[in-house]
């Protein structure tokens, strides 16, 4: 299998029907083969040969879509950047994939001169934007009028595809690797899941480069469906573009769809076409789950648990499971087609049904292994199994309860407390907006439970009142023993994951000063 197929079979059966709509540019499956054709020219012409590695440093855009496709018709691997990282990690995952071209838009181009310095692979720089070509950059509409169309070099199977960083909350960013064939598992296992057909209209509205959104491309393309495109998240924006493209599909992750919510919005705008919402890269609290199902009712939602390693889909919970008063509606769903899951302990062994240990996975969608680090690689994928750090269990039904990340839990006293527990208590009080849960180090009991929250527009609660409500929900010992408020939203990595180390971080350098 391999990436390219999907466009090829959108052309052949789809050629003249709508492929993006992205701001005032529109263009069909035939129009965006042709252009992806003459790019991929462009990149051999600037040097690219098969399996070189080409970057993209850009908000979502059609022009994006078309880098990620001219990038495998050339045979080459690509590394979407998480845009979410500092500037130093950025370049050092240009630096350590040996990227030979960077495609980058207006919105970091100002970065381009510390990115040069610190990744002299960097042969040329491609600018995506129409005006304002920073010097020594190559314009992006000129490569692709300037150059013929190439054959599709037809590389797939087990050859890299692409490199997905890893955000680097342990370390250095590292390089996932996937094949065109672990994509392309993934993309046949959307299909069903998410019910695509010719008639999808997905908009892509969580960032482009990661997996949780990328795991939809394909899966719209194979289809001959429709990519609706906004540079990034945004409330306005979103509700605009679902009522004028009549948007059916989109993902959300959980803290886009709490702002979602939390505006206020949804209401005005016309969103009957909506009807699937995937959900997925963190944890969902169930009572903003439930609202959110209130607020778009001609959705049917899904869940997708995974990770960047399973590129990234290990389990799917399905529409059906997602009412109030659902047994399954806290848990991640089912092992996809094709994907082996499994609770094992320390050593290897599967546990029994409702023991927690760490969840694992094999299947054609586990990556080759992570970019130049042998040593890490052969932690996580032992015995055959991605090993992925999370804490769960799975129950009679084949259900995966995901309880925590193994960093992420919390023993206090002797007692090991999940914070994504903690986390849905907190999410039921009607003041909080945000919550997250960590662990700090305490003199009496090892750690303590804390909590960080931020409160409504309008709201007011004290600590003792968002003690007092958990109380009610969870055993003592769980219940925070401090809780910080703070104005402004939590951090968030590019996936939309609460940055727990972050948190972390900020109590380190306190208790340091």
């Amino acid at each position: 299998m391999r990436i390219t197929q999907t466009l090829r079979r959108a052309v052949q059966t789809r050629a003249r029907a709508p492929a993006t709509l992205c701001g005032d540019r529109e263009q069909t499956w035939e129009t965006l083969e042709a252009r992806v054709a003459c790019l991929a020219a462009g990149l051999r012409a600037l040097g690219v040969a098969e399996g070189d590695r080409v970057g993209i440093l850009a908000l979502n855009s059609d022009r994006y879509l078309e880098v990620i496709y001219a990038v495998a018709w050339a045979g080459a691997v690509a590394n979407p950047v998480n845009i979410r990282m500092a500037p130093a990690e950025i370049a050092y995952t240009l630096e350590d994939s040996d990227a030979r071209v960077l495609f980058v838009d207006a919105t970091f181009a100002p970065m381009l001169p510390a990115l040069r310095a610190a990744a002299p692979s960097l042969s040329h720089v491609v600018y995506t934007d129409d005006a304002d070509r920073p010097e020594g950059c190559h314009a992006y509409e000129e490569i692709i009028a300037g150059h013929a169309r190439i054959d599709d070099a037809e590389v797939g199977g087990d050859a890299l595809a692409g490199l997905f960083y890893t955000g680097g909350t342990t370390g250095k960013p590292k390089g996932v690797m996937l094949s065109h064939d672990n994509i392309m598992f993934n993309t046949l296992n959307g299909l069903p899941a998410l019910d695509y057909d010719p008639s999808a209209v997905y908009l892509h509205a969580a960032p482009m480069f990661h997996l949780a959104d990328m795991s939809n491309t394909h899966c719209v393309t194979v289809v001959g469906g429709t990519h609706a495109i906004i540079p990034r998240f945004d409330v306005d924006a979103l509700l605009t573009m679902i009522a004028r493209a009549g948007v059916t599909h989109t993902t959300l992750v959980p803290t886009m769809i709490n702002l979602l919510l939390q505006s206020g919005r949804v209401s005005e705008y016309d969103l009957s076409s909506l009807r699937r919402l995937l959900y997925g890269a963190s944890p969902m609290p169930e009572a903003l789950l439930l609202q959110a199902m209130e607020a778009l009712p001609n959705a049917r939602f899904t869940q997708g648990y995974g990770q960047t390693e399973a590129a990234p889909i290990i389990s799917f919970l399905p529409p059906e499971w997602h009412y109030a008063g659902s047994p399954k509606l806290t848990s991640a769903g089912r092992p996809a087609y094709g994907v082996e899951a499994a609770i094992r302990d320390d050593k290897g062994t599967e546990l029994p049904r409702g023991s927690v240990g760490e969840i694992c996975a094999r299947g054609n969608n586990v990556m080759q292994g992570y970019w130049k680090r042998p040593e890490q690689t052969a932690d996580t994928l032992r015995d055959g199994w991605l090993h992925t750090g999370d804490l769960g269990y799975m129950d009679d039904d084949g259900f995966i309860f995901v309880v925590d990340r193994v960093k992420d839990m919390i023993i206090t006293g002797g007692e090991n407390v999940f914070s994504v527990e903690v986390e849905g208590a907190l999410y039921q009080h009607p003041a909080v907006q945000e919550a997250a849960v960590i662990g700090l180090p305490c003199a009496q009991w090892g750690e303590r439970v804390h909590a960080v929250v931020v409160l409504k527009s309008g709201s007011q609660a004290s600590a003792e009142d968002i003690q007092q409500h958990c109380r009610t929900l969870i055993a003592g010992y769980k219940v925070p023993h401090s809780v910080e408020f703070r104005t402004e939203s939590l951090p968030v990595s590019g996936a939309g994951k609460v940055l727990k180390t972050e948190l972390r971080k900020a109590h380190a350098t306190a208790a340091a000063g």
